[in-house]
């Protein structure tokens, strides 16, 4: 059965209207979060500790009590399935705060049930939630600790005392914590330290020394905002520690001030305070293959996305100028799946200078695997300095949207560096040597992007699939999407004009498999099908119609999109989104703006029109 045109055509002028009418301002999104419980007990913990807003922490703690799960425990969202770090967060705020007693009781059940009755056995079930990864391990335990759950010997120590050496140390030093978690390092480092000091004299008095010297850092690392990556438990745990340990700063009342200033109207605290960034390419990307960006609203969006470039090197990651982070706040870090998408805008959009400084900035951080991490090259130890394929795939689309794009005069912010030759260039070079250093630079980036397929070659799994790293699915076996993660690497295989090669083929037989009965897509086969995995699916399998039984899927997939429009859920987000940690959110943006997409490629795949 073939796709009504005008019921399609309708569709995505009825979709389209409704996501430009989302937007925060004139030319961006700003997206909404689901609220969490890891969020809203580490900020009722703090505000707490800082001796006011009774009132506020009553509210939040009710809040807590509103959104636990039958079982006892609380999940990340309300939609989520229980588990440890939620529900322990959720106990300590409770017991700390002296409220929701019957709550409190229902949590306890819940967790000696699922770690055991003992201090002991809570502190070996978080260690082995998160194994070597310290980052959010250590601020648990700590958080614990402070409220009387856990011996605070039962806290894993953080290496503190390295927090002053130079960044460029932590990799080779092999650090069992990442560098976006620097604050909390050193200011749950300094707390464990202080009650828990190591029993070598030596030792004791070295990290004291190295200690104080670090906990200076911690204003110049703190952005304008107080809230450390926009994100309450980053904030709250660095609160909580220097008032533990009675280190009321400035750092502190600005970490207090941030958590009045982001709590919502229920008393609940989000994940992060905005994804805006990554939205707002999302959004304008799903209206340029829909019908296209009104042009007042583009040229406003590539004057807000310019804005939000890193300029100046970051105090968190030590990461280049070049790169964007994921929200216009200024708690956000540079990484590369923000970078990607706003390449691929700004690549569109005519703001080559910028695109080119945002690749060179992907560049150098492509990691000797051939993949791409997050935010720190070459670690390799914990996840978010790993390769991931769904990253690796969206550089891929960027690098070679931007090499395949017209070539007009190359402005290079600082130094280009290529194999086998060193192009230093000034911000504006002279139009003789223009020509021959985007040359060299442009087939460096083709040659870097092309290393990126061969990683995908090797991560891809027996069944064809691909498992992402920033996302999953709370129903799927092990809580992973492949699903989503092979739609997003195909896009890549597809917009780097390689579709036609067999790991390509591979994934998109897999997805052929893992559609359900109704015509949409889970995380994975037999999962129940949403908004997002279908449109994620869709999307990709437009840009396979030339593969056997591709069409009839994406029909199909486009059949579910369209009911869904029609009985209007097609807004209703699921938690598919993975933060730091794996906490799950939920952002009310997502399913908007990726059936916008979906739709919109579509009806190019299916009819030719664009």
């Amino acid at each position: 059965m073939t796709i009504d045109r005008e019921r399609l055509d309708a569709a995505i002028d009825g979709t389209r209207e409704h996501l430009l009418s989302l937007r925060a301002g004139d030319c961006w999104w700003e997206g909404r979060l689901s609220s969490s419980a890891v969020s809203t007990a580490t900020a009722a913990m703090a505000l707490h500790m800082g001796g006011a807003d009774r009132d506020l922490i009553d509210r939040a703690c009710e809040w807590l009590v509103r959104t636990q799960n039958e079982d006892g425990g609380w999940g990340d969202t309300p939609d989520s399935p229980s588990n440890i770090a939620a529900t322990l967060l959720s106990i300590c705020a409770l017991k700390m705060a002296g409220a929701g007693q019957r709550g409190l009781a229902r949590g306890e059940e819940y967790l000696a049930e699922i770690a055991g009755p003992e201090p002991e056995d809570i502190a070996r079930a978080v260690r082995r939630r998160y194994g070597e990864d310290r980052t959010f391990q250590a601020p648990i335990l700590a958080a614990c600790a402070m409220a009387g759950v856990v011996p605070w010997r039962e806290v894993p120590r953080l290496p503190v005392d390295l927090a002053a050496l130079p960044r460029s140390w932590h990799r080779l030093l092999r650090l069992e914590v990442v560098s976006y978690a620097l604050p909390a390092l050193i200011a749950v480092g300094t707390a464990i330290h202080r009650r828990n000091p190591p029993l070598n004299p030596l030792t004791r008095v070295a990290r004291s020394i190295a200690s104080a010297r670090s906990m200076h850092m911690l204003p110049r690392l703190q952005p304008e905002s107080g809230g450390f990556l926009e994100a309450a438990p980053l904030t709250a745990f660095v609160a909580m520690s220097l008032l533990e340990i009675r280190e009321e700063s400035e750092v502190v009342r600005a970490c207090l001030r941030f958590l009045r200033e982001t709590v919502r109207d229920d008393a609940s605290w989000p994940i992060d305070t905005n994804l805006s960034v990554w939205v707002t390419t999302n959004a304008l990307m799903a209206l340029r293959c829909s019908g296209g960006i009104p042009p007042k609203l583009a040229s406003g969006a590539r004057t807000w996305l310019l804005d939000q470039q890193f300029d100046e090197r970051h105090p968190f990651t030590n990461a280049a100028p070049g790169g964007w982070p994921w929200t216009h706040l200024p708690g956000g870090v540079p990484d590369a799946d923000d970078t990607a998408g706003a390449v691929l805008l700004m690549a569109g959009l005519g703001e080559r200078e910028a695109a080119i400084a945002g690749a060179f900035w992907l560049v150098g951080l492509h990691n000797p695997d051939g993949g791409w991490p997050t935010f720190c090259q070459g670690w390799g130890r914990l996840p978010f300095d790993q390769s991931s394929p769904d990253i690796t795939a969206h550089v891929a689309r960027a690098l070679h949207a931007l090499g395949s794009g017209e070539r007009g005069e190359l402005h290079v912010r600082g130094r280009v560096e290529v194999t086998g030759e060193r192009a230093q260039t000034e911000r504006t070079p002279a139009p003789e040597r223009a020509g021959r250093v985007e040359s060299i630079a442009m087939g460096h980036i083709a040659h870097v992007a092309s290393l990126g397929f061969d990683y995908l070659k090797h991560t891809q799994r027996e069944d064809g699939a691909w498992v992402p790293l920033w996302f999953g699915n709370q129903h799927a076996p092990g809580q992973r999407n492949p699903v989503f993660g092979t739609a997003r690497v195909l896009a890549g295989w597809a917009d780097c004009a390689r579709g036609h090669e067999e790991p390509a083929r591979r994934g998109v037989a897999y997805l052929l498999r893992a559609q359900n009965d109704d015509g949409g897509w889970g995380g994975a086969a037999g999962v129940q099908s949403t908004i997002e995995e279908t449109a994620m699916a869709v999307s990709a399998l437009s840009r396979f119609t030339g593969e056997r039984g591709a069409t009839e899927a994406l029909q199909c997939g486009v059949r579910y999109l369209l009911a869904r429009v029609d009985d209007d859920t097609w807004t209703q987000p699921a938690p598919i989104g993975l933060y730091f940690a794996s906490l799950w959110y939920a952002e009310d943006l997502y399913p908007v703006a990726w059936t916008v997409e979906a739709l919109g490629r579509a009806r190019e795949a299916l009819t030719g029109r664009g």
